[in-house]
């Protein structure tokens, strides 16, 4: 192209950008402070800057959606690409063809991702965080013995609710054995008896607070027993530990204060309790006494013939049938029985003359068959010398035997002189 010819605008961002993007593969590190990230957009749009100079930049949407970073202002970035021009614009670009945290951004890359995790497993369910208890006998605290924390915590409460008792288990709250200091101390507290338990630390960097983005002390807060309250003196940042959670303060003092209602606080509502009873007793009392006035002015209790007067005239009327009828029933029983008396006496009388009759005949009929009868008649009965025994045949006899000799009168002692048999 001839050196003196001119060149249109067009030729002119042409050759610039021929000539950036002629250059190596550059690798960049800064902050991000302008984000545009719109749907529909085939790009994300963003600043980066290092405090002295800037530097806009895009990155196509598959690369940013492959790389898994959510750009946010503050974030350090460590890019790759190459500088390109835009000609509409007349504006100097970097092109990102790779991005990746950097220092800080990478920690919290991991944050998100285990709070993502950890939400989808529903941990931080509004549903599942417990209410705080209105008048707590034990409060536990787990922070650092010797940071600030421990000291805004004994002072709030001891102002606004001396009466709790305060468990404490100074723990470390940052370095490598924070988590399963924290951890430990959580266990701790709820194992003493604590109603409620406040979790806390100062402030710091977002290093510091790592403990509490931890896993493990997650899990801690959300299976901890009773409630817990976070007090973490970081304001910008709500750590994983805030999240699960079931009341988060933005300060340790704050924390004190969401667990302990002040003493005015609590006298007031006693005094309003106090109030409330004493007009629902009155009203209670009142009410009954207009209840009781009302059922004394009822007539039943009044005059008791209210209540007996009918019964009254019901037993009368029955005692009346009862007089007339219970003549009229003697008199009808008497004729009854009279007449049973008659008939029996006659039915006697004709069983007395049939047995007599049947004596008479059984008399006589014995009377032909005794032995005495035939002894009457002129006849002897002849008994052995002992009297026991019957003779019946001069056979049984001798000369000289003694017999006994029954007669109609008397007996006879009698010697056989001589024995006759007939043949």
């Amino acid at each position: 192209m001839p050196e003196d010819r001119a060149l249109s605008v067009t030729e002119a961002m042409t050759i610039a950008r021929a000539a950036l993007e002629g250059l190596t593969l550059l690798h960049v590190i800064g902050e991000v402070s302008e984000v545009t990230d719109k749907p529909g957009y085939k790009a994300v749009y963003f600043t980066l800057g290092d405090g002295s100079s800037v530097m806009s930049c895009l990155v196509w949407r598959d690369a940013y959606s492959a790389s898994g970073v959510v750009m946010r202002p503050g974030m350090l970035l460590d890019v790759s690409g190459s500088l390109t021009v835009y000609p509409p614009k007349g504006r100097m670009q970097f092109q990102v063809r790779s991005l990746s945290p950097a220092g800080e951004g990478v920690l919290r890359m991991q944050v998100a991702a285990l709070a993502r995790a950890l939400e989808a497993e529903g941990l931080m369910r509004p549903d599942r965080k417990r209410p705080l208890p209105e008048y707590p006998e034990r409060i536990g605290l787990v922070t650092s013995p010797r940071g600030k924390a421990v000291h805004d915590v004994i002072r709030t409460l001891r102002r606004r609710y001396p009466g709790a008792e305060l468990l404490i288990a100074g723990v470390a709250v940052e370095g490598a054995d924070a988590v399963a200091a924290v951890t430990a101390g959580l266990k701790r507290v709820a194992a003493e008896g604590a109603d409620v338990v406040i979790l806390a630390r100062g402030g710091g960097s977002y290093e510091d607070l790592m403990p509490f983005n931890s896993e493990q002390v997650a899990r801690a807060v959300a299976g901890c027993p009773v409630p817990v309250v976070t007090g973490i003196g970081h304001e910008p940042d709500t750590t994983i530990a805030d999240m699960v959670a079931d009341r988060r303060a933005s300060t340790p003092t704050a924390a004190a204060e969401a667990v302990a209602s002040a003493y005015s606080e609590l006298a007031s509502h006693v005094a309003h309790l106090s109030q409330r009873l004493a007009r629902g007793l009155l009203h209670t009392t009142q009410a009954a006494a207009h209840r009781v006035a009302r059922v004394a002015e009822r007539p039943v209790y009044r005059d008791r013939t209210v209540l007996l007067g009918v019964r009254a005239q019901q037993l009368d009327a029955a005692a009346d049938v009862l007089s007339r009828a219970l003549p009229l029933r003697l008199e009808r029983d008497g004729s009854r029985l009279a007449g049973a008396l008659g008939a029996l006496l006659r039915l006697g009388s004709r069983l007395g003359e049939r047995s007599s009759d049947r004596l008479a005949s059984g008399a006589a009929r014995l009377e032909d068959l005794s032995p005495l009868a035939i002894l009457r008649r002129g006849y002897a009965v002849c008994y052995d010398a002992t009297g026991t025994r019957v003779v019946r045949s001069a056979r049984e006899l001798a000369r000289g035997d003694r017999v006994r000799v029954r007669l109609n009168e008397g007996r006879a002692d009698c010697t056989v002189d001589t024995v006759e048999s007939e043949a």
